[in-house]
């Protein structure tokens, strides 16, 4: 099982990347991590070879696999989740996805596929031209 989340504040998978380099965003052990106020229920299938499926202004373009989930404390004392991830990204085919909040369970079978080695999926190319070629069946 995977997660899907909108990767606010990121235009490009590339502004991800960047922030998951900065130390904000890494956990005590120095990998990436993301902080949520729910707990995946279903959290021994996300464990099995799960992965964070990033959302960019409404197109799935990447995905982490999910290593760990570590209970973090916030500064108002409430207890979170950390999504804690592997470094690597992992460019996909670009997949419309409608807004929403929090983070939702993506079926392995509704979940995009890897682009292979090397190919970046028009990098440049802006989101919404991605998700319209997406729902018209040329990406």
């Amino acid at each position: 099982m995977h997660l899907l989340k909108l990767c606010v504040g990121a235009d490009r998978v590339e502004d991800l990347t960047d922030w998951q380099e900065t130390p904000r965003a890494k956990g005590p052990d120095g990998l990436p991590r993301h902080i949520t106020r729910m707990w995946p229920k279903r959290e021994a299938e996300v464990l099995n070879g799960g992965s964070l499926y990033w959302v960019f202004k409404g197109v799935i373009l990447a995905r982490q696999r999910i290593l760990r989930l570590d209970e973090v404390t916030g500064s108002d004392g409430i207890l979170r989740c950390a999504l804690v991830l592997d470094p690597k990204v992992v460019r996909t085919e670009a997949a419309p996805r409608r807004p929403f909040q929090g983070w939702r369970y993506l079926d392995p079978k509704d979940a995009p596929r890897d682009l292979r080695q090397g190919r970046t999926a028009a990098d440049d190319a802006p989101p919404q031209l991605l998700a319209a070629l997406a729902e018209i069946g040329v990406r």
